[in-house]
């Protein structure tokens, strides 16, 4: 992973700052580091729980902000701290963000504001599931940026079904807004 050259890519596709008139704001942790095959992202299954939007999809570490933390970048280094264990200050660079994007669920736009950070792993990372979480893993980014591992996803609601863009990797999916997420990065990591 040529870092520099990544950070360069996140600087210059840099979308603008989360919006202030949303006030709800969130974070997630794209955390990245070489694997065998190439490029990998540490992603994570939600734990399955009442009230959760998201419960039991694939996700990104991250959530909303607090009002302790200093910035949003602070708010997805506790996050991947509290989901997966991993301590971002100390064992991983923040190389850049990507534009905020407007969080979604079961077809329906959030009033709130999601900033994903990209943080390149310079020492070996031994996640393990927080109780938000029910496992975590690294996720072949490089594999699913050459197709290998596309599929779709068929979301049904009601009497509604969508058909989604989404990546199979062993028995997980990959889709909605951490696929949204993960597809800009690496449109803009990979070329």
């Amino acid at each position: 992973m040529d870092v520099e050259l990544l950070a360069q890519r996140l600087q210059a596709a840099e979308g603008r700052p989360a919006l202030a008139e949303i006030e709800r704001q969130a974070a997630v942790a794209l955390v990245l580091r070489d694997g065998a095959d190439g490029l990998e992202l540490l992603l994570l299954r939600r734990a399955e729980r009442d009230g959760d939007r998201w419960s039991g999809q694939i996700a990104l570490p991250g959530g909303h902000a607090d009002a302790g933390d200093p910035d949003l970048a602070a708010t997805a280094r506790r996050e991947a701290r509290e989901e997966v264990g991993l301590d971002l200050e100390r064992d991983a660079r923040l190389i850049g963000r990507l534009g905020a994007v407007q969080a979604k669920a079961r077809g329906m736009l959030l009033p709130m504001r999601i900033t994903p950070f990209v943080f390149a792993a310079e020492h070996p990372l031994l996640p393990h599931p927080g109780p938000e979480a029910v496992e975590v893993f690294w996720f072949p980014l490089a594999r699913a940026s050459r197709g290998e591992l596309a599929w779709t996803y068929r979301y049904r609601r009601e009497s509604e079904e969508r058909v989604l863009p989404a990546w199979r990797f062993e028995e997980r999916v990959v889709w909605g807004l951490t696929y949204e997420i993960v597809s800009t990065f690496a449109r803009v990591a990979l070329g």
